[in-house]
C-alpha cells in the first residue's frame, strides 16, 4: 500500500474572529503515526479535518506527498477518514459498506469484491460480509469503517476519536489491533484523541495541541520524561505540581529544595531560583514514619485491583501516588515517609 507524508506549513483557521487553529506546522513522516492530542476545543479536529479537505485552511499550506493539497476539495485527495461515530450505512451490509468507495469510483465488481474480501481480512471480518451494523459489536463496527477506508488504498489515513465509543477493555484491543495494522501494512496515519494512554500506546510521534496552538511535539516517551511546561506535564499522564528552589550545579543537573527534601534532577536549562517541579505518581513511594525527611499521611486510598491509589498530604503539598503493592495497602489517616525516586521528578519552569 503507498503512503506518502503530510506537511503543514503555518496553518491557520478562523471562524469569523475566533481562531480555531493558529499558525501550526508540523510534518508526518510517510509509514509514521502521528497523533494529535489535547483538551476538547483545540484544534485538533479541525487539523484533521483540513488535512481530509472537509475544511479549507484560513492561511498557511497542506501538502500531501509532492502535492500542494491546500485548495483541493475532499473528493480529489488520496486520504480515507475513519470518524468517531463510524458512520456506517446502517441499511447496508458489512460487504456493501466496504465496497461504497470502490463503487462509486467506478471499480467492476470483480475487483471489488476481491478486494473488499482481502480487506475484511486483513481486519478479521471473514465471514461478516452478509451482516448488516446492527449486528455486529462495537469493535466489530469498528474494523468496518476501517475496512472501508482500507480498501481505497489511501496515501493517509485519519482517524478522529474512533475508540471512544468503545468500553475500556475493548479500546486496549482495538487500539493494539489500529497500531498492528498501520504497522503492517506501512500506513500513513493521522490519529485524534484526548486520551494520553492510547496516544502513548500507538503513537511514533505526538502533537499536543493547546488553546489552537501546538503546546509541544515528539516522542511518547520524549513528552512523558520532558514536558517543556506545566500544560504538558499534566497531559501527558497524572502529574502532582509543587514549588521548589533550584541551585544549578553543573551544565546538567541542579540540587532542587523541596521542603525538607533536596534532589540532584536535571535542571534543563532552567536559571536558579523558584520552579515548579512535576512529579509522577510512579515516583513517590513510602517508608515507615522517620525514614525520610518528609513525613506524610493518607487522606484517600482506592483499590483498583492489581494497584493501590493514594493521595497523602506532605509539607510540600498534596501528592497523588500508585503503589503496585496492592495486598499490604495503606490504610486512610496512616503516617509515613515519604520518597522520591530520580525518575519521575521533572523541572519545569514556574508559572
Amino acid at each position: 500500500m503507498k503512503a506518502s507524508p503530510i506537511e503543514l506549513c503555518n496553518v491557520s483557521k478562523h471562524y469569523g474572529d475566533v481562531a480555531a487553529v493558529r499558525d501550526v506546522s508540523f510534518t508526518v513522516a510517510a509509514r509514521t503515526l502521528v497523533t494529535l492530542l489535547g483538551p476538547s476545543g483545540c484544534g485538533k479536529t479541525t487539523i484533521l479535518r483540513m488535512i481530509a479537505g472537509l475544511e479549507l485552511p484560513t492561511a498557511g499550506k497542506i501538502r500531501i506527498g509532492d502535492a500542494d493539497v491546500t485548495g483541493i476539495s475532499a473528493s480529489d485527495r488520496d486520504v480515507s477518514m475513519v470518524f468517531q461515530s463510524y458512520a456506517l450505512f446502517p441499511h447496508m451490509t458489512v460487504f456493501e459498506n466496504v465496497c461504497y468507495g470502490l463503487s462509486v469510483s467506478g471499480m467492476a465488481k470483480a475487483g471489488m469484491r476481491d478486494k473488499a474480501q482481502a480487506t475484511l481480512a486483513s481486519v478479521g471480518l471473514t465471514g461478516f460480509d452478509a451482516r448488516l451494523p446492527s449486528e455486529l459489536s462495537g469493535g466489530q463496527q469498528q474494523r468496518v469503517a476501517v475496512a472501508r477506508a482500507l480498501v481505497l488504498e489511501p496515501a493517509v489515513l485519519l482517524f478522529d476519536e474512533p475508540l471512544s465509543n468503545l468500553d475500556a477493555r475493548l479500546r486496549r484491543q482495538m487500539r493494539e489491533e489500529i497500531r498492528d495494522l498501520q504497522q503492517r501494512l506501512g500506513l500513513t496515519v493521522v490519529y485524534v484523541t484526548h486520551d494520553q494512554s492510547e496516544a502513548l500506546a500507538v503513537s511514533d510521534r505526538i502533537v499536543v495541541m493547546n488553546r489552537a496552538e501546538i503546546a509541544q511535539e515528539g516522542a511518547p516517551r520524549e513528552l512523558y520524561a520532558a514536558p517543556k511546561d506545566a500544560f504538558v506535564a499534566s497531559f501527558m499522564g497524572e502529574a502532582t505540581r509543587v514549588r521548589g528552589t533550584l541551585a544549578r550545579r553543573d551544565d546538567v543537573v541542579g540540587s532542587v529544595a523541596l521542603g525538607p527534601l533536596t534532589l540532584t534532577i536535571p535542571h534543563r536549562g532552567l536559571p536558579d531560583g523558584e520552579i515548579e517541579v512535576a512529579i509522577r505518581p510512579e515516583a513517590i513511594g513510602f517508608l515507615p514514619p522517620g525514614a525520610t525527611p518528609l513525613r506524610g499521611v493518607v487522606r484517600k486510598a482506592a483499590y483498583l485491583g492489581n494497584v493501590m491509589e493514594y493521595t497523602v498530604e506532605t509539607a510540600i503539598g498534596s501528592l497523588f501516588a500508585i503503589n503496585p503493592v496492592a495486598d499490604r495497602p495503606l490504610a486512610v489517616g496512616a503516617e509515613v515517609a515519604v520518597e522520591l525516586a530520580a525518575h519521575g521528578v521533572i523541572a519545569i519552569p514556574a508559572t
